[in-house]
């Protein structure tokens, strides 16, 4: 299934900007950055699960924000872009 997690963290302090890194790093293990602060993650049950988790450990709950929007598995058409930075699909063949 497709989850596009969005976050918006306090990078007031030292701290916060620490947890930045932290959040974006739990998300690059999971799926592929779409925006700054937005990331499109394929993920079964179980891996959905962990993510959350290790997200909302992270997290400092008074000052963070984290957003799970759950696209199901058939979400090719309810995804539209426009401008650059064009993706590629996840499930697809990746050449390196």
């Amino acid at each position: 299934m497709l989850v596009l997690v969005t976050y918006d963290v306090n990078t007031e302090d030292q701290k916060g900007r620490a947890r930045l890194r932290k959040v974006a790093k739990i998300c690059v293990n999971y799926g592929q950055r779409v925006q700054n602060s937005v990331f499109e993650c394929i993920v079964d049950p179980g891996q959905c699960k962990i993510l959350k988790s290790q997200l909302t450990e992270v997290m400092d709950k008074d000052k963070d924000s984290i957003r799970f929007y759950y696209m199901g598995s058939h979400y090719e058409n309810k995804i539209e872009h426009f401008g650059a930075k064009e993706s590629f699909s996840q499930e697809g063949v990746l050449i390196l």
